[in-house]
């Protein structure tokens, strides 16, 4: 059984390209919980996840004048979702905050979110106005919501940010999955339906540039898709049927009109149409299904959800639930 937190407040953070931000981020967060929520009340907990520039030395050095500063290292580069599970592992607080490295989640807006958990929320999401993201990462965010609230029955209008907080109850139950494709957005809505949000602003990165390319976007929708839902077997199963309707009215189809009109040349266009068609859907069918034969075959062979290294300021003591290991 995990044990019952020591902190009020635990705030996770994966790290990735952001050496340069580091101070500037512990100073802001500093300056909003100190006064909010009291010095010695709380954690930060960086999760280096093996990104291209020394972040790791800057949160080292920043960890030996700051006790409450955590740092965890992956191994090797896991993912934004899975170096989240990574850091909750370690959370020791009543509530757990989770945000970007960035600075485009204002820090000062984490004591609004542990106002909300405190009024009895299970989980609350950051609501933006409006984000300062490329286009084809502000669109992929509304296809990917459109497809969350279809799939994983996320409730009308709710964005799933990664600026959210959660009570430990909720991190408990969480942390006990062990599949290597982690999404924890579903996670968290499979775990509970009592979830609040406050607005806030959408700031600017202040330095760098974002860890998400759109092969990684690609990769978490499909994470989303296939890990939390049969929908897309369902919804290739029906394409099929759909299909192999219109091919049977299809072909009466034809054979009335061949009856009435004899002399009706039969042409090849129909045919090539109905072929890719059905090859089409087949084929669309058949990645789907290896897409989750895929992901079965990892998890049977005990693939990690990460890998961890080296850790400051995080005694094994200090556990409240015990994360996978590299030993």
């Amino acid at each position: 059984m995990a044990a019952m937190p020591d902190l009020a407040l635990s705030i996770v953070i994966p790290v990735y390209g952001s050496a340069g931000i580091l101070p500037a981020l512990a100073s802001a967060l500093q300056a909003a919980l100190d006064p909010q929520v009291g010095a010695g009340r709380y954690e930060v907990i960086l999760v280096h996840d093996q990104g291209p520039d020394d972040a790791w030395r800057v949160i080292s050095d920043l960890a030996t004048t700051r006790p409450w500063l955590r740092g965890v290292e992956l191994r090797k580069n896991a993912g934004q979702h899975n170096a989240v599970m990574a850091g909750l592992a370690f959370a020791r607080g009543e509530y757990i905050v989770t945000m970007d490295d960035d600075l485009q989640h204002d820090p000062q807006d984490v004591p609004r979110i542990l106002a909300c958990l405190r009024e009895g929320r299970d989980v609350c999401y950051v609501q933006f106005a409006s984000r300062r993201h490329a286009l084809w990462k502000r669109l992929g965010s509304a296809f990917n919501d459109l497809v969350a609230g279809w799939l994983l029955r996320k409730p009308r209008g709710l964005y799933l940010s990664p600026f959210r907080g959660l009570h430990h109850s909720i991190r408990d139950l969480i942390v006990v999955y062990t599949g290597p494709f982690v999404y924890v957005d579903g996670l968290l809505l499979q775990s509970t339906a009592n979830i609040g949000t406050i607005e806030a602003q959408h700031h600017a990165r202040s330095d760098g540039r974002s860890g998400y390319s759109l092969r990684k976007s690609i990769s978490l929708w499909l994470q989303m898709a296939t890990s939390f839902s049969i929908m897309p077997l369902r919804a290739a199963s029906l394409a099929g049927m759909a299909c192999s309707l219109f091919g049977f009215a299809l072909a009466l189809f034809v054979i009335v009109e061949k009856f009435l009109h004899p002399d009706t040349p039969v042409g090849w266009t129909s045919l090539i149409v109905a072929i890719l068609m059905m090859g089409g859907i087949q084929l669309i069918a058949l990645g789907m299904i290896g897409e989750y034969v895929g992901r079965v075959l990892l998890n049977v062979s005990y693939r990690p959800q990460y890998v961890l290294g080296r850790r400051v300021n995080l005694p094994d003591a200090d556990l409240g639930t015990t994360p996978r290991d590299d030993h």
